[in-house]
């Protein structure tokens, strides 16, 4: 059974429910890319990558997924995703730029509406599948792509900037979403592999060609 809503079982009505939740995941994007750079700040030494990492960011998107599954198509649940990380975009950078000393180079800003535009609708799908999917498969893919995000970041954390204290934090991350989000210890089991194959993935084809990326100010 396809878990997706056909457009012609929409109510007319719901084009203006579509518009709220977009409105809404874009808004709330605004506000709490305000608050990642507040605590960038605030957060103590290293820490204060945690505050505007790709993996926290993803989070908002997935939770707009799963808030809005069901309850629109599909395709109108991943357009909510993206604008929820737009929002978090904008919402940092704009609050660099006039609230700060600057956002710096204009590149930063594009590389991150570009994953933006990756990130969005995929987390903002994965919510919805985990919610609200109705196989075992899409469920697991939903799920583990959250923990993976952070699994992806871990290894990053480990690895690249030495920071074991927060590649320990999302190891946990990793282990308690399958265990505290899935349903039945199949899922949980399944979940927690399936996450670690997207950790090790998304760090291949993520997070090392981004290294390369630099921009002068």
């Amino acid at each position: 059974m396809d878990e997706t809503i056909h457009p012609a079982a929409i109510p007319v009505s719901a084009g203006r429910g579509w518009a709220y939740a977009t409105a809404g995941a874009l808004g709330a994007g605004l506000v709490l890319g305000i608050f990642t750079n507040l605590f960038q700040g605030w957060l103590p030494g290293s820490w204060n990558q945690i505050a505007n990492s790709g993996a926290v960011w993803s989070v908002v998107a997935f939770a707009a997924g799963s808030l809005l599954a069901g309850r629109i198509a599909l395709p109108m649940v991943a357009v909510a995703g993206l604008c929820a990380e737009v929002g978090l975009v904008v919402g940092y950078y704009g609050y660099a730029e006039f609230g700060r000393d600057g956002m710096g180079h204009l590149g930063y800003l594009l590389v991150w509406l570009a994953m933006a535009f990756l990130a969005g609708p995929l987390f903002g799908i994965a919510g919805s599948w985990w919610r609200h999917g109705l196989t075992t498969g899409r469920r697991v893919i939903g799920l583990a792509a959250l923990a993976g995000v952070f699994g992806m970041e871990g290894i990053h954390y480990a690895w690249t900037l030495h920071y074991a204290a927060q590649a320990w934090a999302c190891l946990v991350v990793v282990v308690l979403v399958p265990l505290l989000m899935a349903r039945g210890h199949r899922e949980r089991a399944l979940t927690l592999a399936a996450a670690v194959l997207l950790s090790l993935l998304a760090y291949t084809a993520i997070v090392l060609p981004l290294g390369d990326i630099s921009f002068s100010v």
